[in-house]
């Protein structure tokens, strides 16, 4: 039996300011005295988006930011209906998609694992009876007592997430929560939705991470612009979206643009700083990324990372922190030249840009490039090199 159906499902939002009856209808009247038209601007979130998920079976999804991943878990979850098409979920749903929102900062823990519960639907006896594994799971039992808008965010996150992922429905649906919790918590979590799966629930999962995701779904679907490109075994899903690139090599470059932070270009150069020429295996290469702020950003964070085609992070590169502590306004380019430590073979470069409270740019796949020389070998692992990552200002002509 099929748990979740999705028949041609599209989902449309109009774009523009929003507007209370008394403006709107001002507003119109307006219109009406000149003779014009409203003019209505519309974003299409999804095209005619059709798959099913069966019972027990675990989904993953991928794409770039914009792809319209969270928009399917919004729609699965009831949160919001599609314009278009249909969508059928049976069962019990539970959905992790913005964990601790339900809190109430002025309540104390145990208070919120109480009230947090009721809003997910779970009865008092049911808290009562998984109460302590809740709190086992958290980690939080110094500050059970403790109002929630003491915690830290990451301790708010372990605790949404207990309390969430113990509700034990028969569809689970996850997006991309983990991102801001300890390596060990991740871990539980993994675990724990991996659980999920094997006690024969359905889950449908979203993340960025695409080693846990080949390691949790057997099947994934790839969106990309609001539509799907394509489906079938996470392993074939992976390596057809990271070898796609956000910018193959010698293509045209998407510009990509999240809140004061503008990446006009991502390069993979050989070490001399020459495009059009051959990546050896056994010579450095460079990276440049382009980028301009709008505004000053306190806590700039510049992350580089190179993946395999199965999706594996195998280095990882941050830019020196001690000279981003307060970027202003105005066009960088941030520099690293990567030495012959990796294998032969094709590779995706990712890109992370963010500071220490909000994520601006996350692209998995930002640009693709190979590495010729001799065979790779079996070995992979994850370096992550102390190397001079340099970001510098730009003249404007440029």
């Amino acid at each position: 039996m099929d748990r979740i159906e999705l028949d041609r499902v599209s989902k449309r939002y109009v774009l523009g300011e929003q507007r209370n009856a008394r403006e709107a209808l001002g507003a119109a009247a307006r219109r009406l005295l000149r003779g014009e038209r409203e003019e209505i601007r519309e974003l299409w979130s999804l095209r005619d988006v059709s798959f099913t998920v069966g019972d027990g079976e675990a989904l993953g999804v991928v794409g770039r930011n914009g792809a319209g991943k969270s928009t399917i878990l919004k729609i699965l979850a009831g949160i919001t209906e599609p314009t278009l098409g249909v969508s059928r979920t049976r069962g019990r749903v539970a959905a992790l998609l913005e964990v601790g929102t339900g809190f109430h900062p002025e309540l104390t823990g145990r208070e919120n694992v109480y009230f947090n519960g009721a809003i997910l639907g779970m009865t008092r006896r049911d808290i009562v009876a998984r109460f302590d594994r809740i709190v086992e799971f958290a980690g939080t039992e110094r500050f059970l007592d403790t109002p929630i808008k003491r915690y830290s965010t990451g301790m708010q996150l372990r605790l949404g997430f207990a309390v969430a992922a113990h509700l034990e429905p028969d569809v689970l649906v996850v997006d991309e929560i983990l991102a801001v919790g300890d390596a060990e918590f991740q871990r539980k979590c993994i675990g724990r939705i991996a659980a999920a799966g094997q006690e024969g629930r359905t889950v449908v999962f979203v993340s960025h991470d695409l080693e846990t995701l080949a390691t949790i779904c057997r099947r994934s679907v790839w969106l990309e612009a609001g539509r799907v490109r394509g489906s079938g075994p996470t392993a074939d899903i992976v390596r057809r979206y990271l070898g796609s690139g956000l910018s193959a090599p010698g293509a045209q470059w998407t510009p990509l643009r999240s809140g004061p932070v503008t990446v006009g270009n991502v390069r993979v150069l050989a070490a001399d700083g020459r495009a059009g020429t051959a990546l050896l295996r056994d010579e450095p290469v460079r990276v440049e990324v382009d980028f301009s702020l709008d505004e000053e950003v306190r806590g700039l964070v510049v992350n580089v990372f190179v993946t395999t085609g199965r999706g594996i992070t195998v280095l990882d590169l941050f830019a020196d922190r001690s000279s981003l502590e307060r970027v202003g306004p105005g066009r960088y380019c941030a520099q690293v030249t990567i030495p012959p430590v990796l294998n032969a073979g094709d590779y995706a470069l990712g890109l992370w840009m963010g500071s220490a409270h909000e994520k601006f740019i996350d692209e998995r796949a930002a640009v693709s490039f190979a590495l010729d020389g001799a065979a790779p070998d079996d070995a992979e692992g994850l370096l992550v090199l102390d190397l001079p990552f340099t970001v510098r200002p730009l003249p404007e002509h440029r």
